[in-house]
């Protein structure tokens, strides 16, 4: 028996531990990948329909639409509700002077749909405040952080900053999944988002029914 062969007794262990290693380590990145692809569709559980442009391939692949698809949506038969969002990345420049790219996510001023699923510090209502942001906890605590990357304090309630050279002040703390994209999240009202972002004919990203 092997037993009494040691070497190939422990190759063969060795052997059968790494492939087993390499098995779970390749399906637990897989799934890591794929919870990070969803995870902004999971943060929004409002919607039972997301409505986008049909050449969208994935949820990161934002393809504009035109404000006259928010109506036509609303105008079908059976449509309880429609609210826009706004789903695009802009550069945000802090105190230290230094530009990061963000996840702006413009969300329905009046109901509040799609807005952050987890408040950590501050108040979800307070997103219809004058200029008002609300930051993820990991962006607020590393990339939006006041002196990154240098002491990394991080990014607090009354803070302000600046989206495409906008005032924006963080009036709240949340907790959303992890991005594919690993770029801060900041969320926002759909009407305050459409003046962030730069100005093109068509800024509906999601039609959320």
């Amino acid at each position: 028996m092997l037993i009494n062969e040691r070497a190939k007794y422990i190759g063969i262990v060795m052997g059968l531990s790494f492939a087993s290693f390499i098995i779970v380590q390749q399906a637990s990145i897989f799934i890591g990948l794929m919870l990070r692809t969803v995870g902004f569709i999971h943060d929004t559980p409002q919607p039972d329909i997301w409505v986008m442009d049909e050449k969208v391939q994935y949820i990161d692949d934002v393809k504009p639409m035109t404000d006259t698809s928010l109506y036509r949506v609303r105008g079908v038969d059976g449509v309880a509700w429609a609210v826009p969002l706004y789903k695009g990345i802009l550069k945000a420049r802090l105190k230290s002077g230094n530009y990061q790219n963000c996840i702006l996510i413009g969300v329905d001023g009046s109901t509040l749909i799609g807005s952050p699923p987890v408040m950590m510090e501050g108040n979800i209502v307070s997103l219809r405040d004058p200029d008002a942001i609300i930051v993820d906890h990991v962006g607020a605590s590393n990339k939006l952080s006041l002196d990154f990357p240098l002491n990394q304090k991080p990014l607090t309630i009354g803070e302000v900053i600046e989206i495409n050279d906008r005032r924006a002040k963080v009036v709240g703390i949340c907790n959303s999944s992890r991005t594919f994209q690993s770029q801060p999240v900041i969320y926002t009202t759909f009407n305050r988002a459409l003046n962030f972002a730069p100005n093109e004919r068509k800024l509906l990203s999601f039609v959320l029914v």
